[in-house]
């Protein structure tokens, strides 16, 4: 345990999103003395740029559909058009950051880690020096404060990031963070990269009312995806009128930027090209892992291509640092950062069974709609290993719920593997796709083979049977389908 001065710790973390705050608060709850550090605000890109926002527009989007789609269906008669407020949308969703930050802030009292807020830098493995903002919360006003710590947790998290020759403005050319500080709506909208961001912006926003091109450079869009589901989503977000191009190819210097717009010259590899003209350009290209200007050339830890290397623990060349979330690679995903960041701090405080973090068994979720989540291998991934399956496949159209909700695209996929009985992977698209995911999530925990999944009782009706029946359908015995 630290002892000294008011600047020794057992541990600290330097970065405040999902992954550090996790990591901060078990390692409290385990009885160490831990110092939080961040120049930003608690919660991070996830809270402030990403996921919760994000998933609040697309709420609003979802609803406004479902009102314009289903309410004489279900038999609500609404005077007139329902009409979408982008500025009232817009409020709410930072509404929704602003409460959910609030809570967050508490529980660093409650779990009496101590907060920190500024830059810090790595001065070695056990020091972190931090330029401490100002009382008004002026950044580097502040002065320093050199804290010393038996273990440091680096999780800095990531950036968005263009492509190259296109540099966005935040007016005509717009990242993913521009996005969110929109207070009115384009009427149209070219989104360059088609995974989940893409495609969960291309959903939203079409749904609101834009006109959206989506082009995506490699053959599928959501590309990591089960070729399935992929190919599934596809036609869904055609079928609405999303302009949807993979293979995808364009020259930078074709972009022309004026001030009612874009222009972009783009076409199918080996295709025609045509010129495409929007209000805004969205690039979705991915994002860069924050890892200039921490000290690690003081430290033996080791960069490769732009991230940090790790073991399966989480632990860096340079004993006692450690790195977690997106600047390790892995998935990018703000829970995997979480149990990322567990995983670090089960293993500083010398809990025996901490198992490797296993990337494959972590779910991932995209909210776009229809949602779409899977965990373990697609079925490509098993034909590349080498490994013999048998597909249990099941539509959402079977499973009552989904019809009485009026939303039954799509379907449950259930990967076993053909001599082992083994579950290789799940994959759904459809209705609450993201909620229901949790359940393969906790099965593969348990190593459960499709066969007990099947045979746990899902209670009729709910969407959740669709992972029952898909799971029977691995070996022919599903019930209603």
């Amino acid at each position: 345990m630290a002892v000294g001065s008011s600047n020794s710790f057992d541990l600290v973390v330097l970065g405040a999103g999902t992954g550090g705050y996790s990591a901060a608060f078990r390692a409290a709850q385990l009885g160490m003395k831990v110092a939080l550090v961040d120049e930003d605000k608690i919660g991070g890109t996830c809270l402030h740029r990403g996921c919760i926002p994000t998933k609040a527009l697309l709420e609003s989007a979802d609803f406004a559909n479902r009102v314009r789609t289903r309410s004489r269906e279900l038999g609500v008669m609404i005077p007139g058009e329902a009409a979408v407020d982008y500025a009232v949308i817009a409020a709410r969703k930072d509404q929704v950051v602003r409460r959910m930050w609030t809570g967050l802030k508490s529980l660093v009292g409650k779990n009496k880690v101590e907060w920190v807020a500024g830059r810090g830098r790595l001065e070695g493995p056990g020091k972190v020096r931090v330029r401490l903002h100002g009382e008004d919360g002026t950044p580097g006003t502040g002065g320093e404060r050199v804290l010393e710590a038996t273990d440091v947790i680096l999780a800095t998290g990531s950036r968005v990031k263009s492509l190259p020759g296109i540099t966005p403005d935040g007016v005509r050319i717009l990242t993913s963070d521009d996005v969110l500080r929109l207070v009115e709506l384009p009427s149209s909208m070219v989104i360059i990269g088609a995974g989940a961001v893409g495609c969960e912006f291309a959903s939203c926003f079409h749904d609101l009312g834009v006109k959206v091109t989506l082009l995506e450079y490699l053959p599928a869009i959501v590309p990591l995806e089960d070729r399935d589901i992929s190919k599934e989503l596809e036609k869904s977000l055609v079928k609405r009128g999303i302009a949807v191009m993979t293979n995808a190819r364009f020259d930078a210097k074709s972009l022309v930027v004026r001030e009612d717009g874009i222009r972009l010259t783009v076409g199918p590899e080996g295709g025609e090209a045509k010129e495409i003209a929007a209000d805004v350009l969205l690039v979705a290209a991915g994002r860069a892992a924050n890892i200039e200007d921490l000290g690690l050339e003081t430290t033996r830890a080791v960069t490769d291509r732009g991230i940090v290397v790790v073991d399966g623990h989480m632990r860096t060349a340079e004993p006692h640092v450690w790195a977690i979330g997106d600047i390790v690679g892995g998935l990018w995903l703000a829970h995997t950062a979480a149990h990322e960041g567990l995983t670090a701090v089960h293993t500083i405080a010398g809990d025996p069974d901490v198992h490797a973090m296993d990337y494959v068994a972590q779910p991932r979720a995209t909210y776009c709609r229809p949602e779409i989540a899977s965990v373990g291998l697609t079925e490509q991934e098993c034909e590349k290993r080498g490994l013999p399956v048998k597909v249990g496949k099941v539509p959402f159209q079977a499973i009552a719920k989904a019809v009485i909700g009026g939303e039954y695209e799509g379907f449950a996929k259930v990967i076993g593997h053909a001599e082992t009985g083994d579950t290789l992977g799940v994959h759904l698209i459809g209705p609450h796709a993201t909620d229901l995911i949790a359940e393969a999530s906790l099965a593969g925990s348990l190593q459960a083979q499709p066969w007990e999944i099947g045979a746990a009782t899902h209670p009729h009706p709910t969407l959740s049977e669709i992972l029952g029946e898909a799971a029977m359908a691995v070996d022919g015995r599903s019930i209603n389908f």
